[in-house]
């Protein structure tokens, strides 16, 4: 199976229906023109409406789908989720193109006004949702014959592991279960036959057996450090995580019945927000950061000339930081230090540091110095709000002392979040674990209202000079 490949499948049936709905939807118009059913009606129908209109409603449709968060992950979507989505989509649609693009009908008659808005609602849901559902029962039917999988691998041998599999066998049409993994000398409740190998050489194993999804079997013995080390070794491989709740997961409420039936799992690599909220927020950052690399153009060419007049070196400063799912990007920012001041061995900065350059001590106070990171949120490295990217080198150390931090790898990081606001400059490692604590705080209450909050605050911060 080749997400991407199914992703395009789904988006070229939505441009086919879009087409479809705006087709039957003139049809309709032209009928009730030709029959004068609600009067004499006079809209435009010249070559130029049909070729604007054809081009415009399509992309129109993508986009609302989009934010509705249907393109996320659609093949395991549920018939109940495809219906409401459409559903959403179809009203979003129907209202906007007769209150946003101001059509005029109500001018004429009141009732043609509702009446076209029901239909256009009408076409827009069968017909979308029509060709969905075929594609929905393809999808269905290749997972039940097995053409296609998600091949699942169990951490664990104990009890726990051996109830998961169990569950997993019978709920599931579409996951295949490999094996279990064994966790050193715990002890194993699981037939031999079954164990495909060590947590050792768990690189080998999800390579060898095309592993798309793993659920870490965890008994109540198990401590954090260990659950949180295993975390750690499998981020990297862009697989979905999942992990048996205990009782402080289901106390919480972290626990959530997944697609598989009957198994509570919790998840560590979908993000806390539903579909829908992960779309807009992504269509938030690239229109954001857009406008605001457009627009602070010549604020960027200055702050570019003062930092080279002012000191050597190179205007703008590179960076490798760990974003989401614990892989390295590039972070750009205007550098505010004199060339060579780490010398290779990296520093924490503080607010009387006098690596800092006259310039660079302005733009840190009213952090300035990250502007250049818009460019980073537009590539989708990171996003307007999520907690600050931080080195390997610091992770190491912040992890050494809170294990959990591994649990921001399943956002991207962010320009601003509960951390920077609260802690501002972290020169100390205890700053460091401080300022994590309220990123995790938000990573568990993720929404775009929280994210407003965030901003917010952070403009308040901007305008008060408090960036240090």
């Amino acid at each position: 199976m080749n997400e991407r490949v199914l992703l395009r499948k789904f988006i070229l049936f939505d441009i086919i229906s879009s087409i479809l709905v705006w087709v039957s939807f003139l049809a309709f118009r032209k009928l009730i023109n030709d029959f004068s059913l609600f009067g004499e009606i006079s809209y435009p129908m010249d070559a130029s409406y049909y070729i604007l209109s054809f081009m415009i409603f399509p992309c129109v449709c993508l986009l609302v789908h989009y934010l509705t968060g249907f393109y996320q992950s659609p093949h395991l979507h549920t018939r109940i989720f495809n219906i409401l989505s459409t559903f959403a989509a179809s009203a979003i649609l129907s209202v906007s193109v007769f209150v946003f693009l101001k059509i005029g009908d109500v001018t004429v008659s009141l009732k043609y006004f509702y009446i076209s808005m029901f239909v256009l609602f009408l076409l827009i849901m069968f017909i979308s949702l029509l060709f969905r559902t075929l594609l929905a029962n393809d999808i269905r039917q290749k997972f039940r014959t097995k053409q296609w999988t998600i091949n699942t691998l169990i951490i664990g041998t104990g009890d726990t592991a051996l109830k998961t599999s169990m569950e997993l066998e019978k709920n599931s049409d579409k996951n295949t279960f490999i094996g279990f993994v064994g966790l050193g000398r715990m002890v194993s409740n699981v037939p031999n036959d079954k164990i495909v190998g060590k947590l050792a050489n768990i690189d080998q194993i999800i390579k060898s057996h095309n592993i798309k999804e793993i659920i870490i079997a965890a008994e109540d013995s198990m401590d954090e450090k260990t659950l949180y080390g295993i975390f750690n070794q499998l981020f990297k491989y862009n697989i979905t995580i999942q992990f048996t709740p205990r009782l402080h997961e289901i106390i919480t409420g972290s626990a959530k019945i997944n697609q598989m039936g009957l198994i509570p799992l919790v998840s560590i690599t979908n993000p806390t927000m539903s579909n829908w909220e992960t779309s807009v927020k992504r269509s938030i950052d690239i229109l954001f950061s857009s406008l605001s690399l457009l627009l602070l153009s010549p604020l960027l060419i200055y702050i570019m000339v003062k930092i080279r007049m002012e000191s050597k070196g190179s205007s703008f400063y590179r960076q490798e930081r760990i974003g989401r799912l614990g892989k390295p990007f590039t972070i750009y920012k205007f550098r505010t230090m004199y060339q060579g001041a780490e010398n290779g061995t990296p520093k924490l900065s503080s607010p009387n540091d006098d690596r800092i350059t006259p310039t660079g001590r302005i733009l840190r106070k009213y952090r300035m110095d990250e502007i250049p990171q818009f460019w980073n949120i537009l590539k989708g490295d990171m996003s307007l709000v999520g907690p600050r990217p931080e080195r390997q080198f610091f992770i190491d150390k912040i992890s050494s002392q809170a294990p959990y931090y591994c649990l921001l790898y399943r956002i991207r990081p962010g320009l601003t979040s509960w951390g920077p606001i609260k802690v501002g400059y972290t020169d100390t490692l205890e700053k460091m674990i401080n300022r994590l604590n309220f990123d995790i705080i938000y990573l568990e209450n993720m929404s775009l209202f929280t994210d407003v909050k965030i901003l917010i605050y952070t403009i308040e911060i901007l305008f008060n000079g408090k960036g240090v």
